[in-house]
């Protein structure tokens, strides 16, 4: 055998493979799942600023309350 064959079978090959990754990845039948994928950095940021809206909600309360408290106290 020659290098030569070697090197066609090696470029048959790859070539065999990258076009069976291509089908794979473009095929209908997975474009939903691939859809799906592709929001998840997007829901875990939806879910964090939800999170960071109820807490500043529950520290500007706190704050308010003891900015009364404080008030409250001065007038005594």
């Amino acid at each position: 055998m020659d290098i030569n064959i070697l090197r066609q079978i090696g470029v048959v090959l790859g070539s065999i493979a990258f076009l069976a990754i291509c089908w794979w990845a473009f095929s209908p039948k997975r474009k939903q799942r691939f859809d799906e994928d592709a929001k998840l950095p997007f829901a875990d940021e939806q879910e964090s600023t939800e999170k960071g809206a109820q807490k500043s909600e529950s520290r500007s309360d706190d704050k308010d309350g003891a900015k009364q408290e404080q008030e409250q106290g001065q007038d005594k």
